[in-house]
């Protein structure tokens, strides 16, 4: 059976790395400044070891938009279409996508999976008639199985699909409890070389060693209300065993990628594993430098020598907030002294790039609340940082709250997503919340320059050798522009009902 695996992406999320910078390591694969669709590439190898040929697209290549897919379509005859996109940003080029395509193969069944798919399956199937079912959750088993009963999908656990009309939701699978029996990802068959850049509002190239990304766990345990996480891995962590990340990770250095992200939930976990796979890292001498992402309230924070000495440079940490007030708000389950030891241990240690998450426009904030959490990153020893607008998803805490709270209509909003302070009058009006971080990211920044004159050249020197100056000064100033929107802000139903515009959602 032919089976197409299609990634679909936001046009706002990658970057085409720049002709001046590309360098044409293998003939023509395209160099973007994105991560790699892991999903896709994870599915692949294990849909070929149930003897079905696969061929995977991503839309990020410039060959590989919606109108060459349809033409692959035509020319190969696939007998099944899976459309994996990520989050309600990718919803609309999502449906195109499916429309064009089952207008192409009108009998080729259609399936779509991701985050934002799992969360709305029902919603998705009847918005979208070209779409003929969903897959909820992990794809390892449940797509072989669905590719084996195509003609009886009653017993396809975790499947949304039609039947005669009626849309039929099957019960869940129960999560894979042995994330070790399922072969490596597939990294090679797609054209493209995903270049390592930083978490920034404008992208920074990091380097151009050979990158791609990796998962050795899934879930995280915590229950923080902007997060959907606990819901989408029903509030479980579960993770490989050191030895078969090793095996991956010896693969990876063998084919001579020497930068890896870890795209973990939550690797700070369990000491013990992070020891045994950072002590393999060393023993075997592998050359990759490696980065991830963890709370600072965890156990393994404690690991961070031999995490240095295993050649992790780059951590960030999702400090989201400078005053306890919020981080309460925010159910971080986090404080303060736990946010600055973090921090201090993992410049002590060596981390080389600490990178800070924060968030901003918060439920109960006021403009001081922000402004403190500014003057808190300029004491943390963070070498990079971002301040980003709170927003809510479905399948969040926050959003469940915003339905009891009467601001958002379940039924009529599903597929959107909501800035914070463009809906909830408990948040600070937008405006006051950009010209808060305006004036935030200046005392930040003449704070590094007086005062860390040395650190804040050296990044500068490391944006340097990847960027034109043009592109650095892009970089910094982009805090302090006004953006141009390139789609219309969100606004949940009742309020286009009413004619009621962000700015003036206080009078609600």
């Amino acid at each position: 059976m032919k089976v197409f695996l299609i990634y679909i992406r936001d046009d706002d999320y990658y970057h085409i790395l720049p002709e001046k910078l590309s360098r044409d390591r293998n003939g023509d694969r395209v160099e973007v400044m994105a991560f790699p669709p892991l999903g896709i590439q994870t599915l692949a190898p294990i849909i070929r070891q149930h003897g079905h040929d696969v061929r995977m697209f991503d839309t990020c290549h410039p060959q590989m938009k919606e109108e060459h897919i349809a033409q692959a379509v035509l020319d190969k005859k696939p007998d099944v279409i899976a459309l994996s996109f990520l989050s309600t940003t990718s919803y609309l080029l999502l449906k195109s996508m499916a429309k064009r395509l089952k207008k192409t193969a009108p009998h080729t069944p259609v399936i779509t999976g991701g985050a934002f798919a799992t969360v709305n399956a029902v919603h998705i199937l009847k918005d979208a008639p070209y779409i003929d079912c969903v897959g909820r959750g992990e794809g390892e088993e449940l797509l072989p199985e669905y590719l084996d009963n195509l003609d009886n999908l009653e017993g396809v656990r975790s499947l949304t699909w039609r039947s005669n009309g009626d849309i039929v939701h099957n019960p869940d699978r129960p999560l894979i409890s042995d994330l070790n029996r399922f072969p490596y990802p597939d990294r090679s068959s797609l054209p493209v070389e995903y270049i390592e850049s930083m978490p920034l509002d404008v992208p920074a190239v990091l380097s151009l060693d050979r990158f791609c990304t990796m998962q050795t766990s899934r879930g995280c345990p915590f229950n923080c209300i902007y997060c959907d996480i606990p819901s989408l891995a029903r509030g479980k962590w579960r993770s490989r065993s050191p030895e078969h990340v090793l095996g991956e990770m010896q693969q990876l250095n063998d084919e001579g990628y020497r930068s890896i992200y870890l795209t973990d939930d939550h690797f700070l976990m369990k000491r013990k594993r992070i020891e045994e796979i950072c002590q393999g890292i060393i023993d075997r001498k592998l050359q990759f430098h490696w980065g991830c992402e963890g709370r600072v309230d965890s156990v393994a924070v404690d690991e961070l020598p031999v995490m240095v000495k295993a050649n992790c440079n780059f951590l960030a940490f999702g400090v989201e907030a400078g005053t306890q007030k919020v981080l309460d708000r925010l159910n971080k389950n986090q404080t303060l002294e736990q946010i600055e030891h973090a921090i201090r241990e993992a410049k002590k240690h060596g981390i080389e790039t600490a990178h800070g998450f924060f968030l901003i426009g918060s439920p109960d904030e006021t403009e001081e609340d922000i402004v403190e959490s500014f003057r808190f990153a300029a004491r943390l020893n963070l070498d990079t940082f971002g301040f980003n607008r709170l927003c809510v998803y479905r399948g969040t805490p926050l959003w469940q709250e915003y339905i009891d709270r009467g601001i958002i209509d379940d039924e009529c909003d599903w597929h959107k997503w909501f800035k914070c302070s463009d809906i909830d009058p408990t948040i600070l009006p937008s405006e006051v919340v950009h010209r808060a971080r305006k004036k935030g990211y200046l005392k930040l920044f003449g704070y590094l320059l007086l005062h860390r004159p040395v650190k804040t050249f050296r990044l500068l020197r490391k944006f340097g050798r990847y960027m034109q100056a043009s592109d650095i000064f892009k970089l910094l100033w982009s805090p302090f522009r006004k953006k141009t929107l390139t789609r219309k802000p969100e606004l949940p139903e009742r309020m286009i009902e009413q004619g009621i515009d962000a700015p003036v959602r206080k009078t609600l």
